[in-house]
């Protein structure tokens, strides 16, 4: 028996396995909008792309040619989008007119890669092609060798409005401005085309005879300049420079090797390229969004090797389609062959099957037969006792939600009687008396437990199907703003970044604003709870044509859930177990009822340590209403893992405000301290020396008022452990004591206390020693900085604090030329955590330990730069920068100026 199981388990595997091998269902396709076809690089862009698609057969390419034709690149556009392409590919004909286009497409969230020509806009997946910038800056520099710096130039463009034209001129002016003797005398359009060139170019000559060299904008219209120059007798007196530099006859290779042209620089098409990044955007796969393609120049010296290896790559190329053909023909013979082995297998495997059926149900019968007699009776006796216990469960769920809800209504009554009083109170109490922040804590405190009542009251009306729904067309976008709004300013206290990212200006939406209102901010209060200091929360809203219905995210890089939290996270009651707080579990079941209300739905995707989106679709239409019961049919025991917290209850310190560590075993003392310094600054406390200490490694504080005499250890113990410790030797300490004696005082300055007060002391004293402390140590920061600007060498140490930076820029220096170099690296060196290596810099410099390392790159760099004979790129990696173009940037960034500018300066000078 069990061999006959085997044979047919292992019949339907092979013929699964063979029948899904045959099928190779098409899995994307792409739209490529080309703004013409009709010259040798667009032919060659696209040989560029179907080649890299030979080895992917699972994707189609539909190609539309605008034929230099703005508004029918526009139309051709939509009607690849109706087609229901995956990804768009786009070439644009003018960058003004494809712009909007462009933009509405990636609002869609189609994925858009732009080649060649850019749009004016940064709406864009992804974008591939040459630095035109790079192009005109490296043919005016090769210009300006080829005429020794001397001599005058005219310049063929193509067409104005395209963004390659007004780059590569940009580029090629600004660098013939560096060689005071070239004078580039005009600038001729050619639109491109060789045509052009012939009918417009000899009226230029003839108003400019004196002309040495044409740089034409591509190897095409250079063909023209070339042919008119012969023409006219000139073409053995003036120099002609292209660009393209592509192979075959009629390429800049070509013309390049036969005297035609004295160099053309290379622009690659980027064919293979595009669809390389357009298969990782589909995949989903890490992707660049700026890809440049390198360029070089192609003259006499160099043109005979790449014109070799061209014409090798052609030939391989030409082998790989002939292969891919072979290939095609022996998968269709293998193929027919295999289906003919299918039937057969078919028909042997399904007289198998009939027989192993046949076999089965005889030895079966017997005995399932004889067990159902069993479970028959076994099971009617069940199910008498389950309907008992389901009456019981009933009865004992509606007699707890009865008892919430009744004893939820009683607790209004008090909490009314409380917050009215409080309110009138506030009302006549004085403006920041310490009675007035006691009643506010009531005040606020009394709001929260009025929420999580009318929580309750809203779980109630859900579960007997009684909530009111009142919907009606509104802005979703000004409504989901003014909440989003209400959160700024504990964003700005916690340092999170908070965004809210419309598609649109107005979107409008059905929606009930009070019950809506209700979700959004629940979700949000969430955010906050999960998310630490410095994190970050996006808010995004887009509308979703396809699925007509309005997706609002918020997404979030905090704690995360596991998988097994995601599942029942929308479940009433439910807590997780690595809740960071508590809560009543209602707030996410009762935001998912509240949106199925809507005909929406909820849903949240999360991982451990990356973050938390929950994401909202609504329809576009308004939903049909009714009266629904929505009680979970079983409802497990009172947990929460998800509470709710509103806007009110995160948090309200000023988190920019300096922050004060007391350390101070008298509680009425400490609790003077805190009232006094409150108002002004954030302030956490310890009871003694052992745990002020460690507090004050742990947050690293701005200020330390500390008494002298503490249990566990003394306070004079205390500053000097901070002081002589690199993590806190900055931090300003302010010692109370009631020793006043001479000695005593002494004691405490030679510790290190940056002030010694005896008691009793003035409190405006103390405030206004605070803020001499906090600005002197702004001063020691702004000196800092200025000693390490890049005309200085770090100074000699003669501090704690000077002998840190000297150790931390040592350290840099010492692995200078790695691009890798990580933060974390370098705390683990300093023998720091990343966060107190952060907060170190920062209270010295102002600045971030990244800030700090790269401002000593760069130093380095303009050394190199004014004192060696190093190429851009050579410094750029001996400096430790990833890539020649992102130091280009940073180094611009800082000096106002190119590094191959202050180069050539220098070099005068």
């Amino acid at each position: 028996m069990h061999i006959i199981q085997k044979l047919i388990l292992f019949g339907l595997l092979a013929l699964f396995v063979g029948c899904s091998s045959q099928e190779k269902a098409e899995k994307f396709t792409i739209g490529f909008a080309q703004c013409t076809n009709g010259d040798d690089w667009r032919k060659a862009m696209l040989e560029g792309m179907e080649k890299e698609l030979s080895f992917h057969p699972e994707v189609r390419l539909l190609m539309k040619d605008a034929r230099d034709n703005s508004e029918l690149q526009v139309r051709q556009i939509r009607e690849l989008l109706a087609a229901h392409v995956d990804l768009l590919i786009i070439s644009p004909n003018e960058a003004q007119p494809i712009t909007p286009v462009v933009e509405e497409v990636f609002n869609q969230g189609i994925p858009v890669i732009i080649v060649d020509r850019r749009t004016t806009s940064k709406l864009y997946t992804a974008y591939v092609g040459g630095d035109n910038h790079q192009i005109g800056h490296t043919a005016g520099l090769y210009v300006g060798e080829l005429l020794q710096k001397k001599g005058r130039v005219l310049e063929v463009t193509g067409t104005p409005s395209a963004s390659a034209a007004s780059d590569r001129h940009q580029a090629f002016a600004a660098t013939l401005k560096n060689y005071p003797n070239i004078d580039l005398v005009a600038s001729m359009n050619g639109d491109w085309e060789q045509a052009f060139v012939t009918q417009r170019l000899p009226d230029v000559l003839e108003t400019h005879p004196n002309i040495d060299l044409i740089f034409a904008q591509n190897d095409r219209m250079a063909l023209g300049v070339y042919q008119v120059c012969k023409a006219m007798g000139l073409d053995k007196r003036i120099k002609i420079v292209g660009v393209d530099g592509l192979s075959g006859p009629k390429g800049g290779l070509q013309f390049v090797e036969d005297g035609l042209f004295k160099a053309t620089i290379l622009y690659p098409t980027g064919g293979e390229e595009a669809i390389r990044t357009a298969l990782k955007v589909l995949h989903q796969e890490p992707y660049g969004k700026e890809n440049i393609l390198g360029t070089m120049v192609i003259d006499s010296t160099n043109v005979h090797i790449l014109k070799q290896q061209t014409e090798k790559i052609i030939d391989q190329r030409q082998d790989i389609q002939q292969q891919q053909l072979r290939i095609e023909q022996q998968n269709r013979i293998y193929s027919s062959q295999q289906t003919v082995l299918y039937i057969l297998g078919a028909s042997l495997l399904t007289a198998v099957v009939f027989a192993g059926i046949a076999y089965t149900s005889l030895r079966s019968n017997r005995r399932i037969t004889q067990q159902l007699k069993a479970q028959n009776e076994e099971i009617s006796n069940q199910k008498n006792t389950i309907a008992d216990l389901a009456e019981q469960a009933r009865q004992s769920t509606e007699a707890k939600l009865g008892f919430f809800t009744s004893f939820s209504h009683e607790l209004r009554t008090p909490l009314t009687l409380i917050l009215s009083p409080v309110q009138e109170l506030l009302a006549a109490s004085a403006p920041g008396s310490s009675q007035r922040k006691d009643l506010e804590v009531v005040q606020r405190n009394a709001h929260w437990l009025l929420k999580l009542i009318n929580q309750l009251l809203d779980f109630r009306k859900i579960e007997v199907g009684k909530m009111p729904i009142q919907v009606a067309e509104r802005d979703l976008v000004a409504f989901t703003g003014n909440l989003v709004q209400a959160f700024e300013k504990t964003a700005r206290q916690r340092g999170i970044d908070l965004r809210f990212l419309p598609s649109e200006a107005s979107i409008m939406a059905w929606f009930d604003n009070n019950l809506l209102d209700k979700v959004i901010v629940n979700l949000l209060s969430n955010a906050f709870k999960f998310t630490p200091d410095q994190g970050k929360i996006t808010v995004i809203l887009q509308v979703d044509t396809p699925k007509e219905s309005i997706r609002l995210t918020i997404e979030d890089n905090g704690t995360g859930m596991t998988e097994e939290q995601q599942t029942h996270v929308f479940e009433w009651f439910y807590q997780g177990t690595t809740a960071a707080t508590g809560g009543s579990g209602i707030g996410l079941a009762l935001a998912k009822e509240l949106i199925q209300l809507h005909n929406g739905t909820i849903s949240v995707r999360s991982r451990i340590n990356q973050g938390s989106t929950f994401e909202i679709s609504l329809p576009t239409t308004k939903p049909i209403l009714g009266e629904r019961s929505l009680l979970p049919s079983v409802l497990p025991d009172p947990l929460d893992w998800l509470t709710e917290t509103s806007a009110e209850t995160i948090a309200d310190g000023n988190a920019e405000a300096a922050t004060i560590l007391v350390i101070e075993d008298n509680t009425e003392l400490l609790a003077f301290l805190k009232r006094k310094l409150k108002p002004s600054y954030q302030v956490s406390e310890a009871s003694d020396g052992t745990a002020g200490l460690q507090m004050a490694f742990d947050t690293l504080p701005d200020v330390i008022v500390s008494d002298v005499t503490l249990p566990g250890m003394q306070g004079i113990q205390v500053v000097e452990t901070l002081k002589r410790d690199w993590r806190t030797s900055h931090i300003p300490i302010i010692l109370l004591t009631a020793r006043t004696a001479q000695e005593h005082q002494l004691e405490g300055v030679q510790s290190g206390a940056d002030l010694y007060l005896t008691k009793p002391f003035d409190p405006a004293f103390l405030l206004e020693s605070i803020k001499t402390l906090l600005r002197n140590r702004q001063l020691v920061r702004d000196h800092f900085r200025r000693e390490l600007s890049i005309d200085t060498a770090v100074p000699i140490a003669q501090t704690s604090d000077r002998k840190f930076i000297q150790d931390l820029t040592a350290l840099i220096e010492k692995n200078m030329t790695r691009s890798d170099l990580s933060v974390e690296e370098l705390a683990r060196e300093m023998g720091l955590s990343r966060v107190q290596l952060y907060r170190k810099v920062k209270a010295l410099l102002d600045c971030g330990v990244t800030d700090f390392m790269q401002n000593l790159r760069l130093t380095h760099a303009r050394e190199l730069l004014a004192t060696k004979p190093m190429s851009i790129a050579d410094v750029a990696y001996q400096v430790g920068f990833s890539s020649p173009t992102y130091f280009s940037t940073a180094f611009k960034a800082k000096y106002n100026m190119s590094p191959s500018e202050f180069k050539n300066l220098n070099q005068r000078k």
